[in-house]
């Protein structure tokens, strides 16, 4: 097939002669007759830019891979006033494989466009490519600027921007800078980008000293800027200087809007000061500003969070009544409030009423009330609620089959976990480190260690990264079949692993020491604890008090609990049960009873156990019961 027939046949469009078309064909056939020579050489640039104008892409596509940069270079500067037609021969010639000079002539370009879109899209593969640091891309930058003639700032303002969009923050900072040492202003959105990626990444400090030069370089705030500083003073909990920053911003001749209140109400309403949120509500209205959907939910789900849940729907019903529409979230910062009380009718009757307000419930709506009725041990209807999920068009998440693996775990169905577990696996979902957790308690609880112990080591190799509550659960099953070996290798596999054990892990073990009789062994693990910054707990002194009153040795089990009053640990009923259980047992019911009146005085109850060691002790259960009833 000769050259023109292959350009016809990649381009069924009728053919159009163009200048210098003659010049294209020779290179072509040159390309194919004789590899020695360079076919770029033979192309001038305004065969190609003729190509670009009459959209002969094929052309420039086929050529591509043996255009060198210098030519693209000069057809890009030729095609700088049509920079659209300059895009579309960019894209045509493998962005990728251009130096750095002539990647930065293309975004220069670009940047002429209206939209920013196009320039960032190119500007992000090569800041992330290994082809030019930053500070080389903006002075190459600056060299295309200046060639194109180029008045703006623009390029410096996108190259900052795609640094932001890209996390790549500490080179957008250097580019900042770069830009103040050539005497170029940024523009206040550039420095607003900058300023949100450091809140977003928790660098409060940063954002302060960024801010403080832009004030050095009477760069004006925004009040999108001023709502980013409060934002970070709220995230460093400094509240009431964030309510002094509206003060600031107003004598700076910048309003507060809506969102500068609500940055301020939620940041109360999250750290459970709902009082002071009220506050703030007020002030925005006496400023003639309405709070919005967003305020109110802010309130409500502070109020939830501090259990006022009756304060919580009055205040939705008082929203609702202002005109203001609930959305999705709102109902289920509700929802989730009355889940958590264990009020499942409240619960659902928030449901029912979004769904007869047109509004839909979503996966978290369903995650939440499956949630709190495998709390409450109804299997059955947190089944059926999954299918009305589905049947509703809502795929479970991944937080969904950890809530249904967790809740068969908990009631000791491990099949049914384990088919969640699966089924997950099929639909392409990855368990979440709380799903294994729940798995490894429900095989613990079940005895099966073994397969615990496979399971655990399935997901190390797996890589998902283990935490001190697997490591407990696999300890605490363990410890209560009483492989104290293998428990104790698994605490150092936690040392090798950089996993800190905490009072739980300890407490775990001193139990099972304890159930063998080890007590001694057990005293030696809270001297550990102390060594390791780990302060023992009522569980831990309590559980060396069960071990010295089952065998006997209540001068031990009487020095562990003053040692308990003196690290500020008041005894418990579990505290008194083990003492005068240990006491009726070495038949000294009179001490016994001393306990149980001191319990009483203190305000703990007896329990079942308490009368059942009395009765046991005393060996008369009409002289227990008197003596109980005595006191």
């Amino acid at each position: 097939m000769k050259p023109y027939q292959i350009l016809k046949h990649q381009n069924p469009k009728p053919f159009i002669l163009i200048p210098h078309q003659r010049s294209l064909f020779s290179a072509l056939s040159s390309s194919t007759s004789d590899q020695s020579q360079s076919p770029s050489s033979e192309i001038s640039p305004d065969v190609l830019v003729e190509s670009a104008r009459s959209s002969q892409w094929h052309f420039i596509k086929h050529l591509s891979p043996n255009l060198d940069s210098s030519l693209i270079s000069t057809v890009l500067f030729n095609l700088h006033k049509t920079p659209e037609l300059a895009l579309q021969f960019t894209s045509h010639v493998e962005f990728h494989r251009l130096d750095i000079k002539t990647r930065c002539l293309a975004i220069a370009v670009a940047s002429r466009l209206p939209s920013p879109k196009p320039t960032l899209n190119l500007l992000k593969p090569t800041v992330s490519s290994d082809i030019a640091g930053v500070a080389v891309i903006f002075d190459e930058l600056a060299l295309a600027r200046e060639r194109l003639g180029i008045s703006t700032t623009i390029l410096f303002d996108l190259l900052i921007k795609a640094c932001c969009e890209m996390k790549r923050v500490d080179e957008g900072l250097e580019c900042f800078y770069m830009m103040k040492d050539k005497g170029f202003i940024p523009k206040i959105e550039t420095c607003n980008a900058l300023l949100s990626t450091f809140l977003k990444l928790n660098r409060t400090e940063s954002a302060w000293v960024l801010y403080a030069e832009m004030f050095k370089m009477r760069i004006k705030s925004s009040v999108y800027t001023f709502n980013i500083m409060i934002n970070v003073l709220c995230k460093e909990g400094k509240l009431k200087k964030a309510k002094d920053f509206i003060g600031f911003m107003e004598n700076l001749g910048v309003n507060p809007n809506v969102v500068t209140y609500n940055t301020i109400i939620h940041a109360y309403c999250s750290r459970g000061r709902v009082e002071g949120a009220r506050f703030v509500l007020n002030a925005m209205r006496s400023k003639g500003i309405q709070p919005d959907s967003y305020s109110y939910s802010s309130l409500i789900s502070g109020m939830c969070k501090d259990k006022r849940l009756e304060e919580a729907s009055e205040m939705f019903e008082k929203m609702k009544e202002m005109g203001l529409v609930p959305s999705a979230v709102t109902y289920n910062i509700l929802i989730d409030g009355y889940c958590n009380e264990g009020d499942l009718g409240k619960a659902f009757h928030y449901r029912d009423e979004m769904v007869e307000q047109g509004i839909s419930p979503t996966v978290s709506t369903y995650n939440m009330l499956v949630h709190a009725l495998f709390m409450e041990c109804k299997m059955d209807e947190a089944d059926d609620l999954v299918k009305e999920m589905e049947e509703k068009g809502l795929a479970p998440d991944q937080i969904t089959y950890s809530i249904l693996i967790n809740g068969y775990s908990r009631c000791g169905n491990v099949k049914k976990a384990f088919s969640f577990h699966d089924e997950m696996l099929t639909k392409g979902i990855q368990p979440t480190r709380i799903t294994y957790t729940s798995l490894i308690y429900a095989l613990s609880k079940r005895n099966r260690m073994t397969e615990a112990d496979n399971l655990f080591e399935k997901i190390m190799k797996k890589g998902v990264a283990v935490d001190v509550i697997m490591f407990n659960a696999l300890i605490d099953g363990h410890c209560a079949n009483g492989n104290m070996e293998r428990a104790f290798s698994l605490l150092k596999e936690m040392d090798k692993l950089n996993v800190p054990p905490d009072d739980v892990t300890y407490n775990t073990l001193m139990q099972g020491h304890c159930r063998e009789g080890r007590v001694e062994e057990a005293r030696k693990l809270v001297d550990e604890m102390k060594r390791r910054g780990i302060k023992p707990d009522h569980v831990s002194y309590n559980t060396l008090i069960s071990g010295y009153s089952r065998r006997g040795d209540m001068k031990d089990a009487l020095r562990v609990r003053d040692e308990m009053l003196s690290t500020g640990f008041n005894p418990t009923l579990l505290t008194y049960n083990a003492l005068i259980q240990g006491f009726c047992h070495n038949q000294e019911g009179d001490i016994a009873e001393e306990l149980l009146k001191e319990m009483i005085s203190k305000g703990i109850t007896p329990d079942d156990s308490t009368y059942l060691s009395l009765i046991d002790g005393m060996g008369n259960i009409d002289q227990s019961v008197e003596s109980c009833n005595s006191c």
